[in-house]
């Protein structure tokens, strides 16, 4: 599938299939998401698979809506502050580059069929205290991820020349 088909399938799915992910797959995705860049090729992000019943107990706590706790898998992704790049101004990247990698496991999921969404509205202190997350990661975004048993709706998109410009 070329990329601007892989991109307009994946959407953001709010209703999964009980099915089990196959391990092979997931090996695949996070293949995937090892291959993304980051700022001075620091990779500061830890991705926690969590897809067994008390994990995802754990996790559904932090983010509690009934379309989430469909999902038979959720990816917890953090930046490990002390180990992102930060610019000379004293911006720092870690967020930059866990998007390009979370963006990485949404489209490699996608091409192999499978469904996810971007959760940011979740209690990341919750979730640091249940999945005893180290003091030096920040939990930026949970991934729910599946067999969708929803449908995308039409993608509303800005035209081109709304957000382009030419210097």
């Amino acid at each position: 599938m070329d990329f601007l088909t892989l991109a307009k399938s994946r959407y953001s799915c709010r209703s999964y299939e009980a099915r089990a992910v196959e391990d092979d797959k997931l090996s695949y995705v996070m293949e995937c998401v090892r291959m993304a860049p980051s700022a001075v090729n620091r990779q500061p992000w830890r991705f926690r698979i969590v897809s067994s019943d008390n994990g995802r107990q754990l996790v559904s706590r932090c983010y509690d809506r009934e379309w989430f706790k469909s999902a038979p898998v959720y990816v917890v992704a953090t930046v490990v502050t002390d180990e992102q790049w930060v610019r000379s101004d004293g911006k720092a990247h870690g967020n930059i580059d866990l998007a390009i990698a979370v963006e990485h496991l949404c489209l490699a999921l996608a091409e192999v069929g499978l469904a996810s969404c971007w959760v940011c509205n979740f209690d990341p202190e919750l979730c640091s205290r249940l999945l005893n997350i180290p003091e030096n990661e920040e939990p930026a975004v949970i991934i729910p991820l599946g067999y969708a048993a929803d449908r995308p709706k039409e993608k509303c998109r800005k035209p081109t020349d709304e957000i382009m410009c030419n210097i």
